[in-house]
């Protein structure tokens, strides 16, 4: 098999909200795909709950903003952590730097 088939898109069949579609992703990608679309169809239900009336759209559009939600603050957690992470870093090579100036502290 050459490269560029390896890499070609394959079709994945995913179910939300009991409608099938069917996705293009690349062969290494399918198994991020199935579990995106599991978290997708769980978070949709829940927001539409028991009316079973509720539009697709209006039901996807508040998915897609509470994903969006929950990923930004991922992303503030994780730039808060590096800060700290590099005021760790700062402090111990100023120490370090202390210590190889002067070794008597």
């Amino acid at each position: 098999m050459t490269a560029a088939a390896e890499s070609a898109p394959i079709p994945v069949k995913i179910r939300i909200l009991d409608k099938e579609f069917t996705v293009g992703c690349e062969p290494d990608e399918k198994a991020a795909l199935l579990e995106a679309a599991e978290a997708l169809d769980s978070k949709m239900r829940s927001i539409r709950g028991v009316n079973r009336m509720a539009a697709m759209d209006r039901v996807m559009l508040l998915a897609a903003l509470n994903f969006v939600s929950e990923f930004h603050a991922l992303q503030k957690a994780q730039s808060r952590r590096e800060t700290e992470l590099s005021d760790v870093v700062r402090t111990l090579a100023d120490k370090l730097d202390t210590l190889q100036t002067d070794p008597a502290v």
